[in-house]
């Protein structure tokens, strides 16, 4: 199967660059509201800062089923919880962090009147006078600080509590990789626009709802007020999974492999995929020739659990792209399994 569009890389680097913390996911929302104009039938904003977004199907009226795609806009950060005389920020994390990827970052925070530039670093001796105990410690969120480089006066003037304070990356490709900060889960954010440009050549048989919900990385809190809204008859959630192809890990914990496909949900610590959905996507993909690989997550959950488990319940898979360094500002994924995604749902939704 040929695809059905060419992935617009200029697009994702847009989306990977931007920030946008759980809560506060505005500009985010503004990028994805002026990307989708004139591409669907109706766009609403809710109460938690959802993007929903409507492209009606063909089949006649009565007909026509609900199919609830999501995909996240926020990224993990944090916000501000304390300024101290000196001026340095302690910090809320917003989203799990492994702390040995945080030393000497540059961040962002965003500030009532704008950004201002800082660097993120945790507190104790540099490696020169450092202890042999200090030089295995692994710190925690709470010893991390950020300089803004004023003085303690200037700073309290500009920065409040609950600022949010995002990670500073370029978008770069690399080879085959497309690779920058919240790619989770902003390539999904990139699929979803795609698979809808993509609905204006072959419209959908059934009412697509694409939902970009907020707060996914704080609990999946978006895409259970937008499901109880929608109320859908199949749900599919859009997110990233691990790719852990790399060295130092065995296949069997690999989860998936970068390059050999979308990646059909089986199960994560918040959803066990519906059965007959993940057979019927499997099958699809196999007719098409679209390449795909089955995923089973240890730990981890999507918006897919947040529509599963709306109302009555809902029959909901979720599809993801294999990632590699998850939960860094180096997420990296691979353009035939973006593709691939892309070329699975516009299938799907088409039939």
């Amino acid at each position: 199967m040929p695809p059905v569009t060419q992935l617009n890389v200029e697009l994702l680097r847009r989306l990977s660059e931007i920030d946008g913390v759980p809560g506060r996911e505005e500009h985010v929302r503004d990028l994805v509201v002026a990307e989708i104009q004139g591409l669907v039938d109706e766009i609403r904003e809710d109460a938690l800062g959802n993007v929903v977004a409507l492209k009606r199907g063909t089949a006649p009226d009565g007909e026509r089923k609900k199919i609830m795609l999501s995909a996240h806009m926020d990224e993990i950060g944090f916000i501000v919880k304390f300024v101290d005389d000196k001026g340095y920020l302690r910090l809320q994390n917003l989203g799990g962090f492994d702390t040995r990827n945080l030393f000497a970052r540059n961040v962002t925070v965003w500030t009532k009147d704008g950004p201002l530039p800082g660097i993120l670093s945790p507190g104790g001796r540099p490696v020169h006078i450092a202890t042999p105990e200090d030089r295995k410690k692994v710190p925690e969120i709470k010893e991390f600080f950020v300089d803004l480089g004023r003085s303690g006066e200037d700073v309290k003037a500009k920065v409040r509590v609950g600022d949010p304070v995002t990670l500073d990356q370029a978008f770069r490709e690399i080879g085959d990789l497309l690779c920058g900060k919240a790619m989770d889960d902003r390539a999904s954010v990139f699929v979803q626009i795609e698979v809808l440009r993509a609905l204006q050549n072959a419209a959908p048989t059934h009412d697509v709802y694409a939902v970009f919900s907020t707060q996914e990385e704080v609990g999946l809190r978006g895409a259970i007020v937008a499901a109880y809204s929608v109320e859908p008859d199949i749900g599919i959630g859009l997110d990233v999974t691990l790719a852990v192809d790399t060295p130092g890990v065995g296949p069997d914990e690999a989860v998936t492999k970068m390059g050999e496909g979308v990646a059909v949900k089986l199960y994560d610590s918040t959803m066990i995929s519906t059965r007959w959905l993940v057979d019927e996507f499997v099958a699809l993909a196999e007719d098409k020739r679209i390449p795909y690989q089955l995923e089973i997550l240890p730990l981890g959950g999507t918006d897919g659990a947040a529509i599963q488990r709306t109302r009555g319940g809902v029959p909901t898979l979720t599809l993801s792209l294999p990632t590699r360094y998850i939960h860094t500002i180096v997420e990296s994924i691979h353009a035939t399994d973006t593709q691939a995604e892309i070329d699975l749902l516009v299938a799907y939704l088409t039939k």
